[in-house]
C-alpha cells in the first residue's frame, strides 16, 4: 500500500468525484461502491473491483480488515487516505471509511436464457423507465428479499450504476441478476418464452391478490409519473391494481413493487 493520500487534488481522488456523473461512469466504464455492506456483497459476488479507498479512522466496526484482505486477494488496489480526502470523495452524510471503484458489467436480453436456466416458474420484475435512483435501488432490495430471479430494466432512465442506486439497494445490485433492454425486446422475449406479463396499473379491475402468480410471471411497473407504457398495457396477460382507499390514486412505485412481490411469495409458498 502506498503512502497515505492527503491531497484532495490527487488524480485518483478527482476520478472518484467525477464518477458521480453518469457521463464519466460510462466513459470510463467504472462506478462507485461506498459502504461496508455494499462492498461486502460486491466482493462476495466477485465484482471486478479495481480500487478500494480506505480511511481507518472512520471505520465503524471490526470486520473492515477482513473485507480489505478479501478485496486485495481479488487483485484490488488498496489506497489509504486522510479523513479530509475521504470526505471529498464520499457522498454520504456519515461515511464509514470504505469506497470501492468497480468495472461496470452490463447484460442485455440475451443473458436471460442463462439466468433462467432450469427455472420452472420464474418470477421476474420489469421496471420500465424508472426515474429516481432511490426507487430503483429499493426495487432491487425488495426483489432480493422476495427471491426474484431477475430484474429487467426497460428503457432505462436511471443508470443502474448510479451511487444512489447502489446505496438504496443495500448492495443487492450484486445479488439480483439485472439486465437492460428495450420495452419491445422484453415483451417479445417474454411472449416467446411463455412468461405471463402482469401489468400493475391503477385503471385495472382485478386486485393484485386475486390473480394467479404461481406460474412463470413478469411483474411490470412503470415510471413514477406516467406508469407503464401503452405497449406493456396492450400486451399484458394480466392487469392488476392495488386498492386505494384514500385520496391518492397510486403508491410509490417501489412500494407497489414490494406489495405485489410479497403476494407472489405468499402464493408460491402456500
Amino acid at each position: 500500500m502506498d503512502a497515505v493520500i492527503t491531497s484532495v487534488d490527487n488524480d485518483k481522488v478527482k476520478e472518484v468525484v467525477h464518477l458521480r456523473d453518469r457521463h464519466f461512469r460510462d466513459k470510463l466504464n467504472l462506478f462507485i461502491i461506498e459502504g461496508y455492506r455494499e462492498l461486502l456483497r460486491a466482493i462476495e459476488a466477485k465484482t471486478a473491483l479495481t480500487r478500494l479507498f480506505i480511511c481507518p479512522e472512520l471505520f465503524l466496526g471490526e470486520n473492515e480488515p477482513e473485507l480489505i484482505a478479501s478485496a486485495k486477494k481479488l487483485g484490488c488496489e488498496i489506497i489509504d487516505c486522510s479523513a479530509k480526502v475521504f470526505a471529498k470523495m464520499s457522498y454520504r452524510d456519515r461515511p464509514d471509511g470504505l469506497i470501492g471503484i468497480a468495472r461496470q458489467q452490463r447484460k442485455g436480453i440475451d443473458a436471460l436464457k442463462n439466468i433462467l436456466k432450469d427455472k420452472k416458474s420464474p418470477l421476474l420484475v420489469v421496471a420500465e423507465a424508472i426515474e429516481k435512483p432511490g426507487n430503483l435501488g429499493t426495487i432491487l432490495r425488495s426483489s432480493d428479499a422476495a427471491g426474484v430471479d431477475c430484474l429487467i430494466v426497460a428503457n432505462r432512465c436511471t443508470d443502474i450504476f448510479n451511487p444512489n442506486v447502489v446505496r438504496a439497494s443495500c448492495g443487492t445490485l450484486f445479488t439480483v441478476p439485472v439486465i437492460e433492454a428495450t420495452t419491445d425486446e422484453i415483451i417479445s422475449w417474454l411472449k416467446e418464452h411463455n412468461i405471463k406479463i402482469l401489468a400493475a396499473m391503477p385503471q385495472a379491475t382485478a386486485l393484485y391478490t386475486d390473480v394467479n402468480m404461481k406460474e412463470a410471471v413478469a411483474i411490470a411497473l412503470g415510471t413514477e409519473q406516467l406508469g407503464l407504457s401503452d405497449s406493456f398495457k396492450a400486451q399484458a396477460d394480466i392487469q392488476v391494481r392495488i386498492p386505494m382507499l384514500g385520496t391518492a390514486d397510486s403508491l410509490n412505485v417501489a412500494m407497489a413493487t414490494t406489495l405485489i412481490l410479497y403476494e407472489a411469495v405468499r402464493q408460491r409458498s402456500g
